[in-house]
């Protein structure tokens, strides 16, 4: 029987912090899906972001003003 992975309290926050994100994202324009792809292409942005204490809100602003 395969041991359940678990998933640390630092990680868990960051996928917390990435679905707010893209709730804003998809009330700025964006489907659903597009949210989740760039979300994916640019995680190490979304990372450095989340580790400089940026809001889900401030995040979602900045990748929709590029």
């Amino acid at each position: 029987m395969a041991k359940k992975e678990e998933i640390d309290p630092e990680t868990a926050e960051l996928i917390k912090w990435c679905t707010e994100v893209e709730q804003f994202l998809v009330q700025g324009g964006a489907t659903l899906a597009q949210a989740q792809e760039n979300i994916e292409e640019e995680i190490e942005w979304y990372m450095d972001l989340f580790y400089d204490g940026k809001t889900p809100e401030e995040a979602a602003k900045a990748a929709l003003s590029d």
